[in-house]
């Protein structure tokens, strides 16, 4: 294994991170800024970017950073679901017994929003992920659902999240009755080369690194590879471990990186 070749104490790139422990980029620096915003003006905020570009670990830290006894994050991918069944789940999330027809379910949650802000004093903050995959009805759904007195208030916190042709699509027509109620929009950006760089000595080092274990054209090889994309990035360090574990390469160089990329596809 090659944790024990290269004396490291723990999996270096890998998904299961505590938030205290994420690399700070300034990616992700500036989308917490933008969701703290959002999160003290209450409203609408959509978060797009590329797969693999640090979407769920921005939503991660961010959802980790709320307090509990103020904010009920609620968070739902639409990948896996219909619409009646996003419905029910949100209804649950919100922490009621979701009724049979879809209208029902919408007072419901309707209800549920009003309650927690006004009666517990609790804003919800309502994360749906894969928005790319949405209808338009389901768009229009959305911002009807999420219309409070006739848009006088705004006792929830809603987070698109999505590619970034979600962002395009809001800008046609038919969507303007939701995309006029966005008062956030936020692209993530890949890494830079430098920041690839630090970002590799960053996770080495919460593995207990002592030592150079990839050269500098090395990561800047895995930089130019990847495009700064942290999912790419954590793929290709891994594997670049296990082929220098096997060829038994004390450091390994961007020969080994072109190498594996060959093999790998990426």
């Amino acid at each position: 294994m090659y944790r024990a070749f290269y004396s490291l104490s723990a999996v270096p790139f890998r998904k299961e991170i505590d938030n205290k422990n994420f690399y700070r980029s300034e990616a992700l620096e500036e989308g917490m800024a933008r969701l703290e915003y959002l999160k003290n003006t209450r409203g609408i905020g959509v978060v797009a970017g590329e797969p693999g570009a640090g979407k769920t670990s921005l939503l991660r830290k961010f959802a980790a950073s709320l307090n509990p006894s103020l904010f009920k994050a609620v968070y739902f991918p639409l990948s896996t679901v219909t619409v009646t069944e996003f419905y029910r789940g949100l209804t649950l999330g919100l922490g009621e017994e979701p009724k049979f027809r879809k209208v029902d379910m919408y007072a419901q949650i309707q209800q549920a929003v009003l309650n927690l802000f006004h009666n517990q004093k609790i804003t919800p903050v309502l994360i749906l992920d894969e928005m790319q995959m949405a209808s338009n009805q389901f768009l229009n759904d959305i911002s009807l659902l999420f219309n409070f007195s006739m848009d006088s208030q705004n006792p929830f916190v809603l987070i698109l999240v999505g590619l970034p042709h979600f962002m395009e699509r809001l800008k046609l027509s038919h969507n303007q009755p939701l995309a006029q109620r966005v008062l956030m929009r936020y692209s993530m950006k890949p890494l830079g080369k430098e920041a690839v760089k630090e970002y590799l000595q960053h996770q080495l080092k919460l593995a207990g690194a002592n030592h150079d274990i990839f050269t500098p054209q090395a990561m800047e090889a895995i930089a130019s590879r990847s495009r700064g994309f942290p999912r790419l990035i954590n793929n290709m360090a891994t594997n670049c471990l296990l082929y220098g574990c096997a060829k038994k390469l004390e450091i390994i160089n961007d020969e080994a990186v072109f190498a594996v990329a060959s093999d790998t596809g990426i």
